[in-house]
């Protein structure tokens, strides 16, 4: 299986590496350690040596509590680096971890390869129109509520049970 990013066929039929780049003053992994060009393209650089064949960018905490970041603000931390580093890194597959579809279609017109949505198109109505009309790979997260309600509606039954299994793919049932 394949699929196509910016024109690049990666083959999936071995796993990926995606590296992550936290855009925020506020993650829980890094801490917003990354906030000037030249720490930012050395992560960068550092996670394709290490074998990374993504780069995974989020501009909005995703963390449990996190607060609200207006979504001008979210651009605003996003797309400048895309810019940088595909300045640098030019054939790199930027993937971008957003649940808006006005950043991901800017992340897009910038030359992001993907989209990584944390809330499935649940956040925000008009993501699917916009991964079909910009036709790029779309990775769906589940997240029950919003980074700051999450946590309160963490509970699960038999999600496992409930999902059918076929050829590596699941399906809820």
């Amino acid at each position: 299986m394949t699929i196509n990013s910016t024109g690049a066929l990666v083959d999936l039929k071995r796993p990926k590496v995606m590296g992550i780049l936290n855009l925020t003053p506020d993650s829980f992994f890094d801490g917003g350690k990354y906030k000037d060009e030249t720490s930012i393209l050395h992560q960068v650089e550092y996670m394709l040596n290490h074998g990374a064949t993504f780069i995974d960018m989020g501009a909005y905490s995703s963390r449990p509590g996190a607060e609200h970041v207006p979504e001008d603000e979210e651009l605003q931390r996003m797309i400048p680096v895309i810019d940088l580093i595909l300045n640098k890194f030019p054939d790199i597959l930027i993937s971008v971890d957003t649940f808006r579809s006005k950043v991901a279609a800017e992340s897009i017109e910038h030359g992001a390869a993907l989209i990584n949505d944390i809330s499935a198109g649940n956040l925000d109505k008009t993501m699917f129109d916009t991964v079909a009309n910009y036709q790029v790979p779309y990775i769906m997260m589940h997240m029950k509520g919003t980074p700051q309600s999450m946590q309160k509606q963490a509970t699960y039954s038999d999600e496992i049970g409930r999902a059918s299994c076929r050829e590596r793919v699941c399906y809820a049932v």
